[in-house]
């Protein structure tokens, strides 16, 4: 058997391959999801990504003979290091066939360059910030999986494990089932919406369009900054990739599916938005929009039965206080307009007890556990 080859990714041909491999690997799996084929290619052009101004990066392909076999990248993130306190490089975008060759001499490669940089730990998965996928999937590998998250066989926890990476922190996953406006958890969100906007005299934003929620987008940004700022590994968007995020997201969102609160000042005090599920267009087109990849995404906008919930944050001064509950009685409602039955929530800590205990009132299915690894090198 032919030696395995690391060859670092240096031309847009590399990318290409870097990119497409998921496709390949998992091409018989229905459970597997592409991301946005462009965004990832964007993702490790330095003159496309803003989080280089921060972050160094290199990804790397491994070869037996003239196939490829296996993918991993590098994220070298300063401004996360100086955060944190830590010295750290993360890992990222990995997939490897079951074969431990393969993963120990993808991984050799990191922690060998994590060493060369002077950092004493290798973690991952995570992206160059906290709105890149993060956290290899340890349940639910019989759950589809969304285009925001990755899809990782279940040998890839034995391989990991075997090369001395452990559990640093975990994210979980709910699948929300919905009813109609006569459900009883619809009703008492509902008591709780009306309640809390009588009580704080705040309001919703009225939108009927994209054109209505684009003078909220930097608010909305401010807003991440501030509220995930304790979460793990989070560092602070700047103004690029706010601009890149937004493009990526807005040509999701539908009105009905995005609530804004502000006071009295116009000041932003909690928002929510979410997209139909992109699942199906992105298996069909291998998360590429061109050229007709495109038709199968409005045609997932227009007609699902699931929501992908992006992002929910509330100032943290009102977080537990209710105004959470606005939020959520208002995508509830675009949901029953929508004729959308079940929410998806993205990856969230564990540890964050807060998010978790506002899904307390809803009958949740235990869904999926991802994983952040970490080893001390």
């Amino acid at each position: 058997m032919a030696e395995v080859i690391i060859k670092e990714v240096k031309t847009k041909a590399d990318r290409k391959l870097f990119v497409d491999y998921p496709n390949v690997l998992y091409k018989d799996n229905p459970n597997f999801v592409p991301a946005f084929y462009g965004d990832d290619m964007q993702d490790w052009d330095e003159s496309k990504n803003p989080a280089f101004e921060y972050c160094e990066a290199r990804a790397f392909l491994a070869y037996r003979g003239d196939e490829i076999v296996g993918r991993i990248g590098a994220i070298l993130s300063h401004a996360a290091n100086e955060k944190w306190g830590t010295k750290r490089m993360r890992f990222s975008q990995v997939d490897f066939i079951d074969d431990r060759e393969v993963s120990e001499a993808l991984f050799a490669t990191v922690e060998d360059w994590a060493r060369e940089k002077g950092m004493t730990e290798v973690h991952g998965p995570l992206g160059f910030c906290d709105l890149d996928r993060e956290g290899m999937l340890v349940e639910g590998f019989e759950k589809r999986s969304m285009f925001i998250t990755y899809y990782n066989a279940p040998y890839y926890i034995e391989h990991l494990e075997a090369l001395g990476y452990a559990k640093d922190t975990d994210w979980i996953e709910h699948m929300i089932p919905l009813g109609d406006e006569n459900a009883e958890t619809y009703r008492k969100l509902k008591r709780i919406s009306d309640m809390m906007l009588r009580r704080t005299g705040y309001r919703k934003v009225t939108s009927r369009s994209k054109r209505d929620i684009k003078p909220y987008i930097k608010k909305a940004f401010e807003l991440v900054n501030i509220a995930y700022a304790p979460l793990y590994g989070v560092v602070e968007l700047n103004d690029r990739q706010v601009k890149k995020y937004t493009n990526k997201f807005l040509p999701l969102v539908d009105p009905n599916l995005c609530c804004l609160i502000v006071d009295d000042n116009d000041n932003l005090m909690g928002f929510g938005v979410g997209a139909p599920s992109m699942a199906n267009a992105m298996q069909k087109s291998r998360g590429r929009l061109f050229p007709f990849g495109w038709m199968g995404v409005l045609k997932s906008l227009k007609k699902n039965d699931t929501l992908d919930l992006f992002l929910i944050a509330v100032r943290p001064e009102l977080q537990g206080s209710g105004v959470n509950g606005i939020i959520m009685e208002h995508l509830y409602k675009g949901c029953i307009k929508l004729g959308i039955t079940q929410a998806e929530t993205g990856p969230q800590l564990e540890t964050n007890d807060k998010v978790h205990s506002q899904w307390k009132m809803f009958n949740i299915e235990p869904h999926k556990r991802r994983r952040c690894f970490i080893k001390k090198i």
